[in-house]
């Protein structure tokens, strides 16, 4: 097992991950934020699927959800349509323009990709994306149950009592 000094340098390049994404989200489209890009990607992933499920995928408040929802909707991007077995319900579906917009998507990050890991070999990348399966996979569904943080260690001292 890792040891705390290498746990804690986990940490600081996971932080550092930030810089990645927003390089990342620098090259989406001005009418794409980085919501509706993961709302697409989704569905692109998954299939239709109800907005809750959606909201669970996102990890998200079904009101955040909602928004990103209304913003690809706007476009054009998806349909909402009743749930055939609960009519309160929307399905979302990918229409072709937002297609369209899920290829032009990922056209984008697989050029930023390329370009800034054409110094690594096929393998690296490889291993990147096992370990970082692996590493998704180890959190699961980061809402489940909270993880117990131990209590710091207090070293008591020994107190004698002054002497006169």
């Amino acid at each position: 097992m890792a040891g705390q000094a290498q746990y804690e340098e986990l940490a600081r390049q996971l932080s550092a991950v930030g810089a990645v994404k927003r390089d990342m989200g620098r090259i989406l489209p001005p009418d794409c934020p980085a919501g509706s890009a993961a709302v697409l990607t989704l569905l692109g992933r998954h299939g239709d699927m109800r907005m809750s499920k959606l909201a669970e995928l996102l990890s998200v408040d079904m009101s955040v959800t909602s928004r990103h929802v209304a913003h690809v909707a706007d476009r054009g991007w998806i349909e909402r349509f009743p749930d055939p077995a609960d009519r309160r319900s929307r399905i979302l579906r990918l229409t072709p323009t937002g297609m369209e917009q899920l290829d032009e998507l990922s056209r984008r990050t697989s050029h930023l990709l390329a370009e800034r890991l054409s110094d690594w070999t096929d393998d690296e990348v490889g291993q990147l994306i096992r370990l970082m399966t692996r590493l998704r996979a180890s959190f699961g569904d980061c809402r489940s149950a909270p993880v117990r943080i131990p209590a710091p260690v207090v070293e008591e001292t020994t107190r004698t009592p002054a002497s006169t």
